[in-house]
């Protein structure tokens, strides 16, 4: 009996990348146009030029749902998106203002959410892919990282309902990325800075796991992906 051969991946198409002005996100939209998708991009910074961009604050869920409608007018409809937007503002729960603690939140669980959302209809067309951006601390929480590993514990558990209630009609893959050498960490204060023997990924190696997950062939999915640095001490 011959062997099955493995089916072609799929083919990219318009990939909605949120925070793809920096870190992550960028190099995501690097990949897509590498592996010849077309990224566009959704952050309050501009992306590199050529990509289609819109402007939006992700922590105004209505703002996130209207800026997808724009983007599709300039850059067409998604066949995946990739939510790579995060914030953090580090410190212990009663040192962190109330109003700075739940934007945290909202941009990267509501913002997460409101972007998924609007895409869904054009996904539902085309078997598209969602990837979502969880964190190493959706795993274990940490001191000082109240609001941030509430946000991504809870990107973990969204994803993982939003994988059951879609199955066979979108694919959903869960990213949950170690600490990786970007901006991310330079205006922390010092006791919140990876140390200067910290391991930490190269963006561009969690892009790549990204874009195996969106050539994924229909009807394949990959639920979830841990990356991270091989000595980084975040996880286990």
């Amino acid at each position: 009996m011959s062997p099955t051969k493995p089916r072609a991946p799929r083919e990219l198409g318009t990939v909605v990348v949120t925070g793809g002005s920096s870190g992550l996100g960028a190099a995501v939209v690097d990949a897509v146009a590498a592996a010849g998708g077309s990224p566009a991009v959704l952050d309050r910074r501009p992306p590199r030029d050529g990509v289609p961009y819109v402007e939006v604050d992700l922590a105004d869920s209505r703002a996130a749902g209207d800026a997808v409608a724009r983007l599709v007018e300039a850059a067409g409809p998604p066949s995946a998106v990739v939510t790579a937007a995060g914030i953090d503002v580090p410190g212990e729960l009663g040192e962190v203002d109330p109003q700075v603690w739940e934007r945290v939140v909202r941009v990267n669980l509501f913002g997460t959410v409101a972007v998924v959302r609007a895409c869904l209809p054009y996904l539902e067309e085309c078997y598209g892919t969602v990837v979502t951006v969880a964190s190493t601390l959706a795993l274990r929480g940490m001191s000082g990282a109240t609001a941030y590993s509430a946000s991504k514990f809870a990107v973990r558990g969204f994803t993982q309902a939003l994988a059951a209630e879609l199955a066979g009609r979108v694919a959903v893959t869960g990213l949950v990325p170690g600490g990786m050498r970007t901006a991310f960490f330079d205006d922390r204060d010092e006791r919140y800075r990876p140390g200067p023997d910290a391991q930490l990924n190269d963006p561009a190696d969690t892009a790549a796991a990204v874009l195996t997950a969106l050539r994924q062939p229909v009807g394949s999915e990959i639920r979830e992906m841990l990356v991270m640095a091989s000595r980084e001490s975040s996880w286990p």
